[in-house]
C-alpha cells in the first residue's frame, strides 16, 4: 500500500469482535488472567493496552521500524530513551536544538554524568570530528531543526555514527513520516512529539519512539513499562484519528508555508527566511533528496530585533501567539522568549536564535488569508 493508504489501514484493521472500523477505546486498567503467572498480551494498563497497541504498530509501520512505543509526551519519550544510557556516557547533539531537549540535557542529565557536545550538523565533517574525538554513545539530531529549520544529511551522519558504533537518534517531529522517514536513511531510533503533526489538532499530548532493531526496541519497551510515561487510551485514539488525515493535512500545511515564505522573502523588513521548500534555502538540494514534502514551519528574522518582533506579533489576527506547532490552526512563536527561553542568551544567539526571530506554524487555513495576516504584521513594523 502507498503511504496515504497505509495511514488509514496499516495496523488498523476493523475490530475483530464487533467489526468497528475505528479501533475501540479500551479504558480498563487491568485485564483478567486465565491462571496465575500465565503469559498473555495484556495484564495491566501501564504495561500494555489494546488501543495503544494499534497506535504503536501503526507508527512503526509508517516510519519503517520494527518496534513502535507511545508515550505521554515527547519529553516522556526522550526521558525514557535516556534511561537506557548509563551514567558517564557521551553524546554528540545538534546545536540548533529544541529548548526543552537542551534543558533536559543541561539542567537535569548532566548532574548524572551525561556529557554532551553540541555540533553544527549541517557540516558532516564537524560531526565526524566530534564523534571521533572520544567514545560516543549517541549522535542526536533534529532535521529540520527547531527553530531555524536547518537540515542534517541523514545518510552521511548515519554512516559516521555507525562507523564509531554510536546510535543515531533523529527527532522527526517537524517533518512527520509523511515528509521524511529517517530509518530509511540509516537512523536507529526516531523520536516524535506526537502532540504536533501526528495529532494535528492541538488537543492531545503524546510522544513516540520508533526503533529499527527489535532487541533495542524490546529493551525500550521494558523501560516504557518501568518508567511509566504512557499515554491514556483516549489519547491513543485521538492520535490514531490524527494519523488518518496526516497526508492531506501535510500537503495543506506545505501549501500555506510556501505562500508565506515567498511573501517574507520579498519583504525588505525581513533579514532572512528559513523554509526548506524554498530554492533560497541553503540546503534546498538536500531537502529535495531526503524529504518528500517540506512541512508547514517557516522561521524568519526581522530587522529591529525584539521591538520589531513585538510590533509584528501585535499586528496578527489569524496566527495565534502560542507555543507548540503542527495543528490545523496557524500559530506564531517568539523562540527567544518562549520555546528557547531556558537557553542562555549568549548560547542561543550564537546559534542564531536572536530576539528578532519569529517561528510560524502555518495551518490549513486558506493560504491567501495567512499571507494577508503576515503582511498585516509586517506593516506594523
Amino acid at each position: 500500500m502507498r503511504f496515504d493508504t497505509r495511514l488509514i489501514h496499516a495496523a488498523q484493521p476493523p475490530d475483530p469482535t464487533t467489526g468497528a472500523v475505528n479501533p475501540p477505546v479500551y479504558l480498563s486498567t487491568t485485564f483478567a488472567q486465565p491462571a496465575p503467572g500465565t503469559d498473555q498480551e495484556f495484564v495491566y494498563g501501564r504495561t500494555g493496552n489494546p488501543t495503544r497497541r494499534v497506535l504503536e504498530r501503526a507508527l512503526a509501520d509508517l516510519e519503517g521500524g520494527r518496534v513502535g512505543l507511545a508515550f505521554s509526551s515527547g519529553m516522556g519519550a526522550l526521558s525514557t530513551l535516556l534511561e537506557n544510557l548509563p551514567s558517564g556516557r557521551r553524546i554528540v547533539a545538534v546545536d540548533d536544538l529544541y529548548g526543552g531537549t537542551w534543558r533536559m540535557f543541561e539542567h537535569h542529565r548532566r548532574q548524572f554524568g551525561l556529557d554532551v557536545q553540541y555540533v553544527n550538523m549541517t557540516d558532516p565533517g564537524a560531526v565526524e570530528a566530534a564523534v571521533a574525538a572520544a567514545p560516543t554513545a549517541w549522535v542526536y539530531a533534529e532535521s529540520p531543526t527547531n527553530p531555524l529549520l536547518r537540515l542534517v544529511d541523514l545518510r552521511a551522519v548515519a554512516r559516521i555514527a555507525h562507523a564509531h558504533r554510536a546510535l543515531f537518534v533523529v527527532d522527526n517531529t517537524f517533518a512527520s513520516p509523511a515528509n521524511q522517514r529517517p530509518i530509511e536513511h540509516g537512523a536507529d531510533v526516531v523520536l516524535h512529539s506526537t502532540t504536533k503533526y501526528i495529532g494535528g489538532h492541538s488537543d492531545v499530548l503524546g510522544g513516540a519512539l520508533i526503533v529499527r532493531d527489535r532487541r533495542l526496541g524490546e529493551r525500550l519497551a521494558w523501560l516504557q513499562n518501568a518508567v511509566g510515561a504512557v499515554p491514556s487510551p483516549f489519547d491513543c485514539y485521538l492520535l490514531l484519528r490524527g494519523l488518518r488525515t496526516l497526508g492531506v493535512r501535510m500537503r495543506a500545511h506545505a501549501a500555506s508555508a510556501r505562500a508565506v515564505a515567498q511573501t517574507l522573502e520579498r519583504d525588505r523588513r525581513v533579514v532572512a527566511v528559513w523554509y526548506p521548500g524554498s530554492p533560497r534555502h541553503p540546503q534546498h538540494a538536500l531537502a529535495r533528496r531526503q524529504m518528500e514534502g517540506y512541512g508547514g514551519m517557516v522561521s524568519f528574522e526581522l530587522k529591529g530585533g525584539l521591538r520589531a518582533a513585538r510590533r509584528f506579533l501585535r499586528g496578527l489576527r489569524i496566527f495565534t501567539l502560542a507555543e507548540s506547532l503542527g495543528g490545523v490552526e496557524s500559530l506564531v512563536d517568539h523562540p527567544a522568549s518562549m520555546t528557547h527561553a531556558s537557553v542562555p542568551r549568549s548560547e542561543r544567539e550564537a546559534h542564531g536564535v536572536r530576539d528578532g526571530l519569529i517561528r510560524l506554524s502555518c495551518g490549513i487555513e486558506d493560504p491567501a488569508d495567512l499571507v494577508e495576516d503576515v503582511r498585516r504584521g509586517l506593516a506594523r513594523g
